[in-house]
């Protein structure tokens, strides 16, 4: 069983990446934070690749996708975790591990969101986040764009 308390040291980026058009989509929340469930800390920084430090015992992805299901009331299949996606930032209060799940719907799901309070954008839609979630989503699209 998981805990709860998972999500204190992991963060999810939920993105859309469209198969045929190559769009590229992430979810951001009113408060305008593209992490879930909870927004980065103030001051937080991505570290670069040589900085990570070693986990001892990590999560794996598909817990946190399943928590984030059951936080906004999506079906099972609706988001899978993305392989090889785990970025390490700085926060006040230690390392936090972010991952990305991808919807696996064949349009944006628009309406889903927006029902939730939240809101699909584009990169150029989110020019302006905290400098941290901006780094992570230009390393997100890099990796859905050469993956």
């Amino acid at each position: 069983m998981s805990d709860p308390n998972d999500f204190a040291r992991h963060r999810l980026l939920l993105m859309y990446k469209g198969d045929i058009s190559a769009l590229v989509m992430f979810a951001q929340q009113a408060n305008g934070s593209v992490c879930f469930p909870d927004a980065l800390p103030a001051l937080s920084s991505p570290l670069e690749e040589e900085e990570f430090s070693a986990a001892k015992v990590s999560i794996h992805p598909s817990v946190l996708v399943n928590q984030i299901n059951r936080l906004l009331e999506f079906d099972n299949d609706l988001l899978r975790a993305e392989a090889g996606f785990c970025e390490q930032i700085d926060t006040p209060g230690g390392i936090v591990m972010v991952h990305m799940a991808r919807f696996t719907l064949l349009d944006p799901p628009h309406r889903l969101m927006q029902n939730r309070e939240c809101r699909m954008r584009t990169l150029p839609e989110l020019r302006g986040r905290p400098p941290a979630e901006m780094e992570l989503l230009r390393r997100a699209y890099v990796k859905m764009m050469e993956g």
